[in-house]
């Protein structure tokens, strides 16, 4: 009997991985997707595709996934239409959050952004509300200032940042807590 609960066990963590591991192939398929689309299908002529497949290749992502994606990107010109935004406010403590997201439906994402928001004591802001506090270093934003949380924000916030993670639409978050 001990054995079988075990084996139920570590079923369900495998399981818990896998669904992790889909997600992270998503959002990091979409960003080959849209790269390829916007600047065509070869990484040497164009660096975005080229982080995007790195990326993926440090996640073990699948080469045959890599390619469909950009096959995918220079076929079939009405599929797949993601726009990138960012959506830029503040979260619980006044922490600075600008969220990357790749979407084929904006007012969706705006709104499971803004509920992320809301839900966790934060208010989504407008264009440029948040990106004067970050740096922009080859794709990296590094913030001015960071802000420290109380115990009980802290557990908010890292709540804020899994609902966010979890939205297939989001591909990365950057914010100023310490």
């Amino acid at each position: 009997m001990a054995g079988h609960s075990k084996w139920a066990q570590i079923k369900r963590a495998k399981g818990a991985n896998d669904v992790a591991r889909g997600k992270l192939f998503t959002k990091l398929g979409r960003e080959i997707l849209v790269a390829a689309k916007l600047g065509g299908p070869d990484p040497a002529a164009n660096p975005r595709l080229a982080t995007a497949i790195r990326k993926a290749r440090e996640a073990n992502m699948p080469n045959d996934n890599i390619h469909a994606r950009i096959k995918q990107a220079t076929g079939d010109k009405t599929n797949n239409r993601f726009e990138s935004i960012t959506y830029e406010g503040y979260a619980i403590g006044g922490i600075a959050v600008m969220v990357m997201a790749l979407t084929d439906n904006k007012n969706r994402t705006a709104g499971e952004v803004r509920h992320a928001f809301d839900k966790f004591g934060g208010s989504l802001g407008v264009t440029g509300a948040t990106n004067h506090i970050f740096v922009e270093i080859e794709g990296e934003y590094i913030p001015e200032y960071e802000i420290t949380l109380s115990p009980e924000h802290e557990i908010k916030f890292e709540k804020f940042l899994d609902l966010l993670d979890n939205n297939d639409d989001v591909q990365e978050v950057h914010h100023n807590a310490g």
